[in-house]
């Protein structure tokens, strides 16, 4: 979720503290009503889920290679996730009727909250869902400590 909240195709109006997204409005291409194929990807949905063990993100990324997925762990536990697909080459005697499927680049950033080991990401690509895990510290047991009663 970006820091200032989409127009269009929102999925939740909650805000993410951890979410690092910015709109550029100067960008072309980046505005919702200036949007073309072209930038249909640099939207790419990301789903984050949080469980006992780990952070998990998932994003459907059909068509790409993990060749062309990059993930980085940036300084001050920022996750990065960055790609681009291809504009498929034209040949001379094509003909298109309609090209709905999006291409360019995409790049989508999550500050990490301070109890994942970052030093651990782990990343899978199947079928074009793409998953990391970033494992979460065990919190330590508070220390029960007996007092003993005098008197």
């Amino acid at each position: 979720m970006s820091l200032i909240p989409r127009l269009f195709g929102s999925r939740s109006s909650v805000f993410d503290p951890f979410s690092l997204d910015l709109w550029n409005p100067y960008e072309v291409g980046n505005s919702p009503f200036l949007r073309d194929d072209a930038t249909a990807i640099a939207n790419t949905h990301l789903d984050w889920k949080e469980t006992s063990d780990a952070h998990i993100f998932k994003a459907d990324l059909p068509g790409l290679r993990k060749e062309e997925v990059k993930i980085e762990v940036e300084d001050d536990r920022v996750l990065k996730i960055s790609g681009e697909r291809k504009k498929e080459e034209e040949q001379k005697n094509d003909k298109w009727h309609r090209i709905e499927r999006s291409y360019g680049k995409f790049l989508r950033r999550f500050r990490l909250p301070e109890n994942t080991k970052v030093e651990e990401v782990k990343a899978t690509m199947e079928n074009g869902v793409l998953t990391v895990t970033v494992p979460k510290q065990s919190q330590p047991k508070p220390e029960v400590r007996a007092i003993e009663i005098s008197g």
